[in-house]
């Protein structure tokens, strides 16, 4: 008897589940529910779709939806939302324009990602006032920025990837841009050396920063006319809230799934939830973080990608560990590159029960005498106790992302300062020195801890 393996969600997660079950096990029947028309879509591109990097929304797909039904034999539902889930039935409630029906299932994967989150601020609901969370919302942005006429000013809400991905963009456009930030700092999770750096470049390229700044009302009519903070009112003619994210977990809570403390979805080593033979994976999911071993979560492409094919491959019949987190993470911020990777916190070390200590270095891209080098700064961090390296954060204009890579080896590794300090990295004056930034980072950080 043929079984049924259901996802419900058609994006990252969901589709590289689908793709990697379907192709380890062709007898299994394969069924993606996607209450929306997009499927296995790239959003972190849609900053760069608005500012008119990418030219076409379709662009960001990676599959087209025909090529799963025709190539890969997947049962692929769009416009068919999963509203409630009986997991003593093993069946799932499914609703249409047309019809309302249940799908029954051997094995599900919840695949639900996130939404934007809409921070406790008065006029969200007015004309002007955008998230970047999904294709849709690509569009109407960029439809926003490129035919409404007398846009000039903008006010982006939020100083963590999206926002400044969308300030850049929205400068590209020769629009006014400010910025405000509720914390201290822009990418507070990237520590305060990358976050003082990433807002001078944002200073540098016209950006008015309002940082340690809540904002309280979007003013207007029908049509949003000004951000007012306590301290001022700053007249705009469009808003862009990007102030994170929120899972999606209410039809698994519905279902009695639980979540965990981070309020996403708990699961297991395998992707696993307490619910039998369901799984849940991607921006809707807890994994454990490879430092710290504790459940986290950090909605991001890549972890979304990893953990379900690695679902789709244990569905098939091969067990297959989901792997943990590290947090690594890279963004465009106008020409600068900023990175992290790891916990960089210090108080955030301590309360998993480490004892950090940290050096932040700068060092050169290149050989000194190689033109067209610029300076990095990283900050590395490790525990004195163990020698572990805990995380590091690296800003610069060149070099950052493949740096800040072999960290995450490094820590996917538990290596240590004194490892990090001796691995054998590439050397040619075009694209480090002798000793890479990373390796020096980790040498004065060993004599620290030492």
């Amino acid at each position: 008897m043929t079984e049924t393996f259901l996802i419900v969600g058609g994006d990252a997660a969901g589709m590289s589940a689908a793709s990697k079950a379907k192709r380890d096990d062709p007898d299994l029947d394969v069924v993606v529910l996607e209450r929306g028309e997009w499927v296995s879509y790239g959003a972190c591109g849609l900053p760069y779709y608005v500012k008119g990097d990418v030219s076409e929304l379709e662009d960001l797909v990676a599959v087209p939806p025909e090529r799963f039904v025709e190539e890969r034999d997947i049962d692929l539902r769009t416009g068919h939302e999963a509203t409630a889930i009986d997991t003593d039935t093993r069946r799932v409630t499914v609703e249409t324009e047309t019809e309302t029906y249940e799908q029954s299932y051997d094995y599900l994967l919840i695949a639900t990602g996130a939404r934007a989150l809409e921070p406790p601020i008065d006029g969200l609901d007015r004309e002007g006032v955008f998230s970047l969370h999904s294709m849709e919302a690509g569009r109407q942005l960029k439809s926003f920025v490129e035919s409404e006429p007398g846009i000039e000013h903008v006010a982006v809400i939020g100083g963590g990837y999206v926002g400044i991905e969308m300030a850049e963009a929205f400068r590209a456009h020769d629009m006014e841009v400010s910025l405000f930030e509720m914390l201290p700092q822009v990418l507070p999770t990237f520590g305060e050396t990358v976050g003082e750096a990433v807002a001078a470049e944002l200073r540098e390229e016209g950006v008015d920063l309002h940082l340690d700044t809540q904002v309280q009302r979007l003013a207007g009519d029908e049509r949003v006319r000004a951000v007012e903070t306590a301290e001022e009112s700053v007249p705009v003619d469009g808003v862009l809230v990007g102030a994170g994210v929120v899972p999606n977990t209410e039809l698994a809570e519905a279902a009695g799934i639980e979540l965990g403390e981070t309020g996403a979805i708990a699961t297991d080593e395998y992707g696993r939830t307490n619910a039998p033979d369901v799984y849940a994976a991607g921006d809707v999911a807890e994994m454990d973080h490879v430092v710290t071993g504790e459940p986290a979560h950090v909605p991001l492409a890549l972890t979304a990608n990893r953990a379900g094919r690695a679902i789709g491959q244990t569905v098939a019949g091969d067990r297959t560990r989901v792997g943990e987190i590290a947090g690594t993470a890279v963004l465009k911020a106008f020409d600068l590159a900023a990175a992290r990777t790891g916990i960089t916190d210090e108080s955030e070390a301590r309360e998993a029960g480490f004892d950090p200590v940290s050096v932040t270095i700068t060092a050169p891209s290149r050989a000194h005498y190689y033109p067209g080098g610029t300076e990095l700064e990283i900050t590395m961090v490790g525990d004195h106790d163990t020698g572990r390296v805990l995380g590091a954060t690296i800003v610069g204009e060149e070099g950052v992302a493949k740096r800040v890579d072999t960290v995450a080896a490094a820590l996917h590794g538990e290596m240590t300062v004194a490892d990090v300090e001796y691995m054998d990295l590439s050397y040619a004056p075009p694209f480090s020195p002798t000793w890479d930034p990373v390796l020096t980072a980790a040498k004065v950080l060993r004599g620290k801890l030492d």
